[in-house]
């Protein structure tokens, strides 16, 4: 997991006219935004469910305005570590998909939440892709580098 990038946030727009943006979070614990790599962030206040922020050498609106969809990242290892049974979802990037029946379903492309829940995109041996729930009792094995779900019967 050396050098891995993670995800953490991205600024959604430009705030005010003395250079702050808003921030969301993708992450639990909002303060890991003000570490990402390459900016330098001060979060401010919540502001509805995004962070009010100031940029490090950001002073004006127009320069904030470039700043709209910049995505903030953190090294995977400046992360706290998981408890047993804990993981991150981006730990299940790669992971080997099987049904209850120990047969192979896919390989695990990304994790997205679209606002249900989170769901894996499966990539199929025949190269389709495709999208699961992440159940809540799928067996994450890291060891054998799987993940059991439930798979249910395409008609």
């Amino acid at each position: 997991m050396a050098d891995k990038k993670i995800l953490i946030g991205e600024i959604s727009t430009a705030h005010g006219i003395k250079g702050f943006v808003k921030v969301r979070s993708f992450v639990e614990d909002d303060k890991l935004l003000e570490r990402a790599i390459g900016i330098k962030i001060k979060l401010k206040n919540k502001n509805g469910d995004a962070y009010i922020a100031e940029v490090e050498g950001i002073t004006d609106r127009n320069e904030a305005e470039k700043l709209r969809g910049t995505k903030l990242y953190i090294d995977r290892t400046a992360l706290p570590e998981t408890k047993d049974g804990e993981f991150y979802t981006e730990d299940l990037k790669g992971l080997r998909v099987i049904n209850q029946n120990n047969e192979t379903v896919g390989i695990v492309l990304s994790v997205q939440n679209f606002g249900a829940g989170d769901i894996l995109d499966v990539k199929s041996d025949n190269g389709a892709s495709f999208y699961l729930p992440l159940p809540s009792d799928g067996i994450v094995d890291f060891e054998h580098e799987t993940i059991t779900v439930n798979v249910p019967e395409v008609m």
